[in-house]
């Protein structure tokens, strides 16, 4: 017995030193040489900034689909065929099919047309008249993909606001099935920071009130609205559609007086099989809301004082006035690929991905936005990953796919064509990591250490293990943990927890370089680059070897998962 028992205690004891050595194999495969190896040639001139699209964004594919493969990661993207020469299919070679590691997809690009027309109908018994005014320079559209013409009848929806929480709902009692909607921008209390609608609906966070009017333009495309009409009392939206803005200040890098990086001028569509809702959306000047309101009785000066503190909607339909309006479209194709590759677990049918976007803003007027933290740093987090899994030598429980996503900045195309796809083939995708900007510092890290983890809440063992891992691995992050019940937002991790799939997701720091030419490889963290790397493999390694993380916990206070 006692030889059996020491024989028991030698095997277990070898077996964690396997493990652990597993580990290390793959902790030692993650080093700033590496690193600064993959960074400085994702972030250099050569990829010209990698727009969605571009040449530069397709040699930087060529590339990580070249790491992939020199990593020994199989291919994941979409299949292809051999092209064998005349002289071999005269001896008999046929094509054969392949799999590839790019997932290839096309987007619209499209920016309103030449024409663009609106008018304000006011309609009383017997009689009828229109005001028809000028496009840039009483309104401003933001065109669906194809043109559109119409007239319909106008309602007022207050804000086209509303919070689950509270039971606020600007659209609780009217139908915008057919109609065109004019809303206010904001919020109830928006403008008094002594009332109770901001206290209550304040948005917290730097993106947060940009999120707030894209939902609620979403929720008025679902809930049938044909155009919506965003009236912004005492901004002077007139301003901004100027066509003498001379030697303005364009971000202390270019004086001329052309605007820069005119990158988000032209949007981008990812198209389905169907024509999606196709809502334009009009910016007006003051003088055209007074014409859509005058005779309704909708004052909105006294609607926002009102509802500020006694959050009670006041939507209505404006009797008696419609609005026709035609919309053009210029639009065009352009074809991009994510790069895919995979490592086969052993369940073949359970997936974990691991991504980041490739993409950054291109070229503009001669000046490269380079996109070193934003996100190259990220891709090399992906690369790097898939290297130490392989380094490992061991074939995880789970199968793990690593994804460099393109058209993130565009509107996250890469990763929802992705998830699109993943649902429509029954991809048991269970888990995603999303490494975006993991290499810079935010303002006051004195010791050049902190970074942020967003996680989904349900999923405690993520966080549990994150905070063990740095720990027992001595890694230097200063790491703030911040749970979500459904995390959102405006990078990859986004269109995984829409489709209910836990994620976690890293970021180091949003700084002044963001978005400017300046986002240089010089300004690069390496240290903190390297360990928010460690501490993804370590966490992913685990995840693609346990089951434990998948238990979810109801919180007692809400009830929900």
């Amino acid at each position: 017995m006692r030889k059996i028992a020491l024989l028991l205690i030698l095997f277990c004891t070898g077996h964690l030193i396997y493990a652990q050595t597993e580990i290390e194999k793959g902790l030692n495969a993650i080093n700033e040489q590496a690193i600064k190896g993959q960074l400085e040639f994702l972030a250099s001139d050569w990829t010209e900034g990698r727009a969605v699209g571009t040449k530069g964004a397709y040699i930087a594919a060529d590339y990580i689909a070249a790491m992939f493969k020199t990593y020994g990661i199989q291919p994941f993207g979409d299949e292809s065929y051999t092209q064998p020469s005349r002289a071999q299919r005269m001896e008999g070679v046929r094509p054969e099919k392949y799999r590839t590691y790019f997932q290839n997809f096309s987007l619209i690009e499209y920016e309103p047309g030449e024409e663009q027309v609106l008018s304000v109908v006011s309609s009383k018994p017997g009689s009828e008249s229109s005001m028809n005014f000028a496009y840039k320079t009483d309104f401003y559209v933001r065109t669906g993909t194809v043109g559109q013409k119409a007239q319909a009848p106008l309602v007022f929806a207050g804000y086209g606001f509303a919070d689950k929480e509270s039971g606020y709902d600007d659209l609780k009692k009217l139908d915008v099935q057919g109609k065109i909607v004019v809303i206010l921008r904001g919020y109830p209390g928006h403008n008094d920071t002594a009332s109770v609608g901001y206290e209550k609906f304040k948005p917290e966070g730097r993106y947060a009130a940009y999120y707030m009017e894209r939902d609620k333009s979403e929720r008025l495309k679902e809930a049938g609205a044909l155009a919506i009409i965003q009236v912004s009392p005492g901004s002077k939206p007139m301003m901004s559609w100027a066509q003498n803005d001379i030697y303005t200040n364009n971000g202390g890098f270019n004086e001329d007086d052309k605007k820069p990086n005119p990158y988000y001028n032209n949007r981008m569509s990812l198209p389905e099989k169907e024509l999606d809702a196709n809502v334009a959306t009009f910016s007006v000047s003051d003088r055209v809301a007074n014409q859509i309101l005058e005779g309704t009785g909708v004052d909105l000066i006294a609607f926002e004082e009102k509802v500020a503190n006694h959050l009670e909607p006041a939507s209505q339909v404006l009797s008696g006035k419609s609005l026709a309006f035609k919309t053009t479209v210029n639009s065009k194709i352009v074809n991009a690929r994510n790069v895919l590759g995979y490592i086969e677990g052993e369940n073949k049918d359970e997936f974990i991905v691991v991504g980041g976007h490739y993409d950054h803003l291109g070229k503009w007027d001669g000046v490269i936005y380079n996109g070193a933290d934003d996100n190259a740093s990220g891709t090399v987090g992906v690369m790097t990953i898939a290297k130490a899994f392989m380094a490992t030598g061991k074939k995880p429980e789970k199968s793990v796919v690593f994804a460099a996503w393109t058209g993130e900045e565009k509107g996250l195309f890469g990763s929802r064509y992705f998830v699109r796809n993943a649902k429509e083939e029954n991809l048991n995708v269970v888990l995603n990591l999303n490494y975006d900007m993991i290499a810079r510092n935010p303002k006051n890290d004195t010791l050049e250490n902190q970074a942020h983890m967003v996680y989904t809440k349900a999923n405690k063992d993520i966080a549990e293990t994150t905070t063990k891992n740095i720990e027992n691995f001595d890694i230097n992050l200063d790491l703030s943990l911040r749970p979500s019940e459904n995390p959102r937002g405006g990078s990859d991790h986004a269109p995984f927890a829409k489709e209910g799939i836990p994620i976690f997701y890293f970021m180091a720091a949003m700084h002044p370089d963001y978005h400017q030419p300046s986002d240089e490889l010089s300004k690069i963290n390496w240290e903190k680059m390297e360990n928010i790397i460690k501490l993804g493999f370590l966490n992913t390694w685990k995840f693609a070897n346990s089951d434990e993380w998948k238990i979810t916990s109801v919180d007692p206070e809400t009830k929900e998962k």
